[in-house]
């Protein structure tokens, strides 16, 4: 068994996939109505829309198996995300990179596979469609393009997902996505016993911007202020535009002294644009801070509440 290289890209396929805010979510018609499809078409037991996370392999939709993943290193799906073109093996068990798999030597047991790459509107290769047989098969050209197209389906299924998911002004997430991956963060922290904040951010006078300046001008404000966001807190952390002028931050591990760093970093950033001579006005914010209590907190919309009253009540001492 010889276990697929990292893809060069990495670090932006991993962000473009958690960007998604689909893993570890529900199974969905979108997706399984192509997965059913595909089963039907090429006769196979097992199709998967699987997508290829940090260490593992999950199953966004799953005809015929039970399991809703596998660890990376043993998946198939890993090597085929390293091209463009559908991976085939016809017969896994006298293929050298996986004749020695588990998943091959054991259950499912996998014999024929074969994954076409799905990819995001970056070209990042989130994962595949595959069809996997317990018996060696082959695919014909006719069969390589059906594949694609049912790819393709999954793929627009993907950008529906993220036009619903995203907030079109700043790029960042909309308060539905957010709290989604916010509460399944919660989960996670809590079971790793890591402590996790919302910082929740307010910009401070946005109407008098809106008023004087017009409302492109205040959309420029949004949108400086969630790339200020992005490039202040980390990769790892949640960031969404909850709506208007309001965005949260949700901060894992870390501690209190974290979340001040990269205030510190988010106020230079303000700084530098306040100092720019092209604005004719200056901005600033309130920031409110609530480190989650499961005693407390029974959800993250509980959690927001309470961040967001302390937001308040620095807004008012300013």
């Amino acid at each position: 068994m010889r276990a697929a290289p990292v893809p060069s890209d990495e670090r932006k396929r991993l962000q473009s996939l958690r960007a998604l805010n689909i893993l570890d979510t529900p199974p969905e018609e979108r997706f399984d109505r192509v997965t059913r499809l595909a089963r039907r078409l090429f006769d196979v037991p097992i199709v998967l829309v699987s997508l290829v996370d940090a260490n593992r392999q999950w199953f966004k939709s799953c005809q015929g198996l039970d399991t809703a993943e596998t660890p990376r290193d043993i998946s198939f799906c890993s090597h085929a995300i390293l091209g463009d073109d559908t991976l085939v093996v016809e017969d896994a068990s006298s293929d050298e990179r996986f004749s020695g798999n588990p998943l091959v030597t054991a259950d499912p047991p996998i014999r024929f596979y074969a994954g076409h790459p799905l990819s995001s509107a970056d070209g990042s290769k989130l994962g595949t469609l595959c069809l996997i047989d317990h018996e060696p098969r082959t695919m014909t050209t006719d069969d390589l393009a059906l594949l694609r197209d049912l790819a393709a389906m999954v793929e627009g299924e993907f950008s529906a997902l993220k036009l619903a998911t995203t907030d079109p002004l700043t790029g960042l997430s909309n308060r539905r996505a957010f709290e989604a991956m916010a509460q399944h963060t919660l989960v996670l922290c809590e079971r790793v016993n890591q402590p996790c904040s919302a910082v929740f951010i307010d910009l401070d006078e946005f109407k008098q911007i809106n008023d004087r300046f017009g409302h492109a001008e205040g959309d420029r404000v949004l949108a400086d202020l969630a790339q200020l966001l992005l490039g202040t807190f980390r990769e790892s952390d949640v960031i969404g535009r909850l709506g208007g002028d309001e965005f949260c931050v949700l901060v894992t591990g870390g501690g209190q002294q974290g979340i001040a760093t990269a205030l510190d970093r988010l106020d230079e950033g303000i700084r530098i644009r306040n100092s720019d001579p092209a604005h004719h006005y200056r901005i600033s914010y309130s920031v409110g801070i609530c480190t989650w209590d499961p005693q407390r907190h029974g959800s993250i919309a509980e959690l927001l509440d309470d961040a967001d009253a302390n937001m308040y009540v620095s807004k008012r001492t300013k």
